[in-house]
């Protein structure tokens, strides 16, 4: 179990490490073909996996062909998968995924204030998209340390993101 106080550490740390803001084009070693309907767990491309979390949204769970490196966001897209930064940050952090939190959307967690993601800069730590890593197919899920923008995966590796709320931080599921 992670504390807010961690999460909030975390988003901040990976928001100052000075990464790049914008999203490298995928060059023509690395454009993958389409995602398939594939268990991300049983992928020899890149995985990837969307928890909506107290969202309610429809999780996602495919496979993106892919023989060399691939851009995190350009394997999200094949999956599709759409994600928006926030103003401040550009894509270094999740914002909406799949236009989720909606913009007229009331997020509402217990013991907390609700709000309505105005994407303008971090969210609160008590509910965001968490970006993750897998760096193996039989590796544990990891905090990814840098933001899509940057992230850089390898056929076998996946990535996920997990709305997450409250004090725990769950992994993706696959």
């Amino acid at each position: 179990m992670r504390s807010p106080l961690l999460s909030v550490l975390f988003v901040g740390v990976l928001a100052l490490s000075g990464c790049a803001a914008s999203t490298p084009a995928p060059t023509a070693e690395s454009t993958p073909a389409p995602a398939t309907a594939a268990a991300a767990s049983d992928c020899d491309g890149v995985g990837v996996v969307v928890d909506f979390g107290t969202l309610d949204g429809e999780g996602v769970s495919a496979c993106v062909d892919a023989t060399s490196d691939i851009a995190a966001s350009s394997a999200l897209d094949e999956a599709g998968v759409s994600t928006e930064g926030s103003v401040e940050w550009g894509d270094q952090i999740v914002c909406r995924v799949n236009e989720r939190p909606a913009v007229d959307e009331t997020v509402e967690v217990e013991g907390e204030a609700s709000f309505v993601e105005s994407c303008q800069s971090m969210p609160p730590a008590y509910a965001y998209w968490a970006l993750w890593v897998k760096p193996a197919a039989d590796a544990e899920w990891e905090y990814a340390q840098e933001g899509l923008g940057t992230l850089q995966l390898e056929p076998g590796q996946s990535v996920g993101l997990v709305y997450t709320t409250g004090t725990e931080t769950p992994t993706p599921a696959g």
